[in-house]
C-alpha cells in the first residue's frame, strides 16, 4: 500500500499574494483533493527583516477567499507543527549538528557549509577573480513528474547556516519536508535549479527525496518575461477589491499550466478536482490573460442564482455608493434581476445601475453622438415625441405586451423599432447600451419613463 499523499504550500509573508503563488497553492490543493491526500500550509518566515504581519494577513485572507482550505497549518494545527519556520529553530539545529557530526558539514568564516562528496580541486574563477574550490560530485537524479528525470550535479559546497545565525532556505526547506513527511513537492519551475542541492541534502540525511513537480512559469500578458508582483493584474488582493468572484478566478488559475484534455474551460471545482493530475500539467510556460479571466468572471456572475446575486449585488452597491439609501427592497430586486444577464461583473454594478436609483446620472458622450448621428437632434426629438404618444396609450406595461405593441406602432409610423429603442434608451438612461429595453421600461415604470423623456426634450442642449 502506497503512503498517503502529503503536499505543502510554503510561502514567505513578504508582500501581497501574487497570482503565481496562488496558482502554486491551488495546484497543491487540487492534487491533495484529487488523491484524498493532505494539504499543508507552512509559513517560511525566517527572514525577519522582510516578513510582516500584514503580508501574512493578505496571504491567509487570499487563500480563504479562493477556497483553498488547508488540512494542517496556521489556525488548524496538526501533528507536524509548528507550522511557522521561525518557531522551528531547535529542529534545524538538531539536523545541522547531525550533518556536522557525520562530517557532511563544516564551519568556515562563521557559516556552516554542506560538504559535497567527490574529488576536490582549486581553480581560478575569472568572475570572482579569486581561487575557489570545485568538487566533482556524482550527479543526482531529480524525479520530476512533469519534466521526467532531471540529472544535475553540484560543483561547490553551499551554505546551510549563515554567519548571522539563521539557517538557509535550502536547508530548512529540506528539513521541514522530512519532518512533515511531504511526499510531493509542487512548485514553480524556477526552483528546479535548486533541486539538486535539496536532493543532496535528503541523501546526506538518509531520507528519500519527495517526488517533484516543477510547474510552468506564468508569463506577462505580452509573453515577455515572468510575471512579477509589479505587473498589472498580478495580485489576488486586486481581484478581491474589484469584487471578482473567487470561483471564477480559481477556475481561470487552474488552466494556467494545466490541460483538462478537452475544450471545456468553465468547470465546477468538483469536476476540476476529479480530472486534475500531475501528468496533465504542461511543460511550456503559461501566459497570463487578464481579459480572459474577466470573461470567466462575467460567465460566473451571470450564472449566479437570483438570491446569491441579489445578496452580492446589494453588498457591492452599499460598499461603493449611496444609491440604495431610500430604495424599496422589491424595486432593488427587480433592478438586479434585470441587470444580471448582461452585467460584465459586480465591479461594474454601481455605474451600470446608477440611473435606476438617481435622477442625476449624466449622459454618456459617445452614446449621445451615436444616437444623434443618423437623424440629428431634430429627428431624435421627433422620434421621442412619437414614443411619448405610444407610451401614454399602453395599458399593459409588461415586457412582452410592450414589445408587441411597439412593433405594431413602428410599422404604422413607417419606422423600425430600433429607432424608438435607441432614442428612448438615451433619454431615460443616458446610455446607448444596457439591460433589456422592455425590462428597463417595466422597472422604471410608465410615469418615470415619460417624465425622463420630457425632461430630456426640455434641456437647453436638446432644444
Amino acid at each position: 500500500m502506497s503512503e498517503p499523499i502529503r503536499v505543502r504550500f510554503a510561502p514567505s509573508p513578504t508582500g501581497f499574494f501574487h497570482i503565481g503563488s496562488a496558482r502554486t497553492a491551488l495546484f497543491n490543493w487540487l492534487y491533495a483533493r484529487h488523491t484524498g491526500g493532505t494539504f499543508l500550509l507552512r509559513i517560511e518566515d525566517t527572514d525577519s527583516a522582510r516578513n510582516t504581519q500584514q503580508a501574512l494577513n493578505f496571504l491567509l485572507d487570499g487563500m480563504r477567499w479562493l477556497g483553498l482550505d488547508w488540512d494542517e497549518g496556521p489556525d488548524r494545527g496538526g501533528d507536524y507543527g509548528p507550522y511557522f519556520q521561525s518557531q522551528r529553530g531547535e529542529i534545524y539545529k538538531q539536523y545541522r549538528d547531525k550533518l556536522l557530526a557525520a562530517g557532511r558539514a563544516c564551519e568556515k568564516d562563521g557559516a556552516v557549509y554542506f560538504k559535497l562528496q567527490g574529488e576536490r580541486k582549486t581553480v581560478y574563477d575569472e568572475f570572482k577573480k579569486a581561487e575557489i574550490e570545485k568538487v566533482e560530485a556524482a550527479p543526482v537524479t531529480i524525479r520530476d513528474a512533469i519534466h521526467g528525470d532531471v540529472v544535475r550535479a553540484e560543483t561547490q559546497d553551499f551554505v546551510i547556516w549563515r554567519s548571522n545565525g539563521d539557517p538557509s532556505f535550502h536547508f530548512v526547506n529540506v528539513v521541514d519536508d522530512i519532518e512533515m513527511k511531504i511526499t510531493h513537492v509542487i512548485r514553480g519551475e524556477d526552483h528546479l535549479s535548486n533541486s539538486s542541492k535539496h536532493v543532496e541534502l535528503f541523501n546526506a540525511l538518509g531520507a528519500t527525496p519527495p517526488v517533484y513537480a516543477h510547474i510552468p512559469l506564468i508569463l506577462k500578458s505580452t509573453g515577455q518575461g515572468k510575471m512579477s508582483k509589479r505587473d498589472q493584474g498580478a495580485l489576488i488582493e486586486e481581484y478581491q477589491r474589484r469584487f471578482f468572484l473567487p470561483d471564477a478566478v480559481r477556475n481561470y488559475l487552474c488552466l494556467l499550466g494545466w490541460n483538462p484534455k478537452t475544450d471545456e474551460e468553465i468547470m465546477p471545482i468538483a469536476e476540476i478536482i476529479r480530472r486534475f493530475d500531475l501528468p496533465g500539467i504542461n511543460k511550456s510556460n503559461a501566459r497570463f490573460d487578464e481579459k480572459k479571466m474577466a470573461h470567466f468572471n462575467t460567465v460566473y456572475t451571470q450564472a449566479l442564482g437570483a438570491e446569491e446575486f441579489f445578496e452580492k449585488g446589494v453588498a457591492v452597491l452599499r460598499a461603493e455608493s449611496a444609491l440604495l439609501q431610500d430604495a424599496d427592497i422589491n424595486y432593488v430586486k427587480d433592478v438586479l434581476s434585470l441587470c444580471q444577464p448582461k452585467l460584465a461583473g459586480l465591479e461594474a454594478l454601481p455605474e451600470y445601475t446608477r440611473y435606476f436609483f438617481a435622477e442625476t446620472y449624466g449622459e454618456d458622450v459617445a452614446a449621445r453622438e451615436k444616437t444623434l448621428k443618423k437623424k440629428g437632434l431634430a429627428g431624435v426629438r421627433e422620434v421621442l415625441a412619437e414614443f411619448l404618444i405610444f407610451a401614454d396609450a399602453q395599458t399593459d406595461w409588461a415586457d412582452e405586451p410592450l414589445e408587441a405593441a411597439l412593433k405594431i406602432f413602428a410599422e404604422q409610423k413607417g419606422r423600425s423599432t430600433g429607432e424608438y429603442i435607441h432614442a428612448a434608451r438615451l433619454a431615460i438612461s443616458g446610455r446607448s447600451v444596457g439591460p433589456s429595453f422592455y425590462g428597463l421600461l417595466r422597472v422604471l415604470g410608465k410615469q418615470r419613463v415619460a417624465s425622463r423623456i420630457n425632461a430630456w426634450l426640455s434641456k437647453p442642449e436638446n432644444l
